[in-house]
């Protein structure tokens, strides 16, 4: 069902689109939790070291592929908000052609290098092979992951958010249902883990391909449709690839924290890896906000109301000042509990929760600028504008790189912890100071288009 976002009380609508997105972004989660968890379970902490350490790896490779992917359905929800279904429909063949080019380019650029990569990111020799193993199985299930969130990302564009949760909730489910056959059944260790990702993920993407086009024709392309256009292409890679940038970017900053994790060994890498996933999923709800606000920005732009655009900014902003402070309280009481988790009986939480506590009471005083990120990330990426959000990646990369360039250099655990905080506080404030730049500017366009 689709959701025309350009009319009504803007919080409710925003919400109601949200809430199905948090459920869904909580089990995409799930996908690399209960790797995690079982491979730390029923493997050893050796091997949820392995998992984890590959964790900025794969939001390099991953997030380039669906942040170009992703950048493309911008144009559709632009489309579908101007009312323009042929234009829309386009526009999704388009996507799909461009998107096979970086499936391809993707796939053989990570496998090629991923060696050189962990050698590069201080990966502790004690479990190297294993994480070799595992982001290597990832990496070539990259097609899945992207024609995945590039068809929800279609579906998310005309508003219908409901869907996608749907699918991703049972291939969440086969997903563990894999883990456990792979890992425990058949003694695949972390080779298992990842192929239970990528088959569950590729059933995500067929489900979502077959219910698009048996049930939404606005985003059923005809065949004179299946060729790339020059107008769209350039339109659509003009926001993808900042998009991909920015995730490549931002990804780069966490691998140089990666590497600064790693020189205190193994114990603190598993420790940290928990902790961060844990805190990831407390954290969906930013990320869906976000995720709504492209969308509704992009359907309101298509329209031309810039205004309710800023109003529906600022709703979100409050909305996200209280999430932020809920979160905070939330990951610092249930921590303790949570890392167990990870873990089996026979290890000593104790030695890990000091290492996954430094991370975690870190990161939680700083959630209201990382909320403030993508809120406004978005927001502009929807309107079209993909360079100043790439910078604000480019802000993130150098407050991880000093910072993780003094941990390393002085051998300061909690300096490694802050890169984050560092990233999330410096580019939120640029990308608050963007988007009132833009907001002016798109607003400044308007008039002048209206007056000629």
């Amino acid at each position: 069902m689709e959701t025309d976002m350009t009319r009504g009380n803007p919080l409710p609508i925003i919400l109601k689109f949200t809430l199905p997105l948090l459920m869904g972004n909580i089990f995409q989660q799930l996908y690399n939790m209960v790797d995690t968890i079982i491979v730390g379970r029923f493997v050893g902490p050796d091997a949820l070291a392995a998992v984890g350490s590959t964790g900025t790896i794969m939001f390099l490779v991953i997030g380039f592929s669906q942040g170009m992917s992703t950048g493309f359905t911008v144009l559709t929800s632009q489309r579908f908000g101007a009312g323009d279904e042929n234009g829309a429909k386009r526009s999704v063949a388009n996507g799909i052609l461009l998107s096979f080019f970086v499936v391809v380019l993707m796939t053989v650029l990570s496998l090629f290098f991923m060696e050189t990569l962990l050698r590069a990111m201080n990966t502790p020799e004690n479990i190297f092979e294993d994480a070799y193993t595992y982001i290597s199985i990832i990496c070539m299930g990259i097609a899945a992951n992207v024609f995945y969130n590039l068809f929800s990302s279609y579906l998310r564009s005309v508003g219908n958010s409901r869907i996608p949760l749907m699918f991703l909730m049972f291939s969440a489910s086969l997903n563990v249902v894999l883990d456990l056959v792979f890992i425990i059944n058949f003694k695949m260790g972390v080779a298992g883990a990842a192929w239970a990702t990528n088959l569950s993920q590729g059933i995500s993407a067929v489900l979502c391909i077959s219910y698009i086009y048996k049930k939404v024709p606005v985003l059923t392309p005809k065949s004179h449709h299946w060729r790339l256009n020059e107008t769209d292409t350039k339109r659509q890679l003009s926001v993808g690839i900042p998009m991909a940038l920015q995730f490549g970017i931002t990804a780069s900053g966490t691998i140089i924290m990666q590497s600064a994790v790693n020189l205190f060994g193994s114990t603190a890498v598993a420790a940290y890896t928990a902790a961060n996933k844990f805190q990831g999923m407390v954290l969906q709800g930013m990320v869906a906000m976000g995720q709504t606000m492209a969308t509704y920005s992009g359907q309101n732009y298509g329209k031309g109301d810039i205004k309710r655009i800023r109003h529906g900014v600022r709703l979100v902003l409050g909305t996200g000042v209280v999430y932020s402070v809920l979160s905070s309280v939330i990951v610092c009481l249930i921590l303790p509990y949570a890392l167990r988790l990870f873990f089996s009986g026979n290890v000593d939480i104790g030695e890990m929760l000091p290492w996954a506590k430094t991370y975690i009471y870190l990161c939680a005083i700083f959630y209201i600028p990382l909320g403030m990120i993508f809120i406004f990330r978005n927001t502009m990426q929807g309107c079209g504008y993909g360079f100043l959000p790439m910078l604000g990646g480019v802000v993130e990369l150098a407050a991880r790189l000093v910072t993780a360039a003094l941990s390393i250099r002085l051998l300061s655990f909690p300096l490694a912890c802050a890169c984050d905080p560092a990233a999330w506080t410096s580019a939120g404030l640029f990308t608050a100071i963007s988007y009132i730049y833009i907001m002016k500017k798109v607003e400044k366009n308007r008039e002048i288009s209206s007056s000629v």
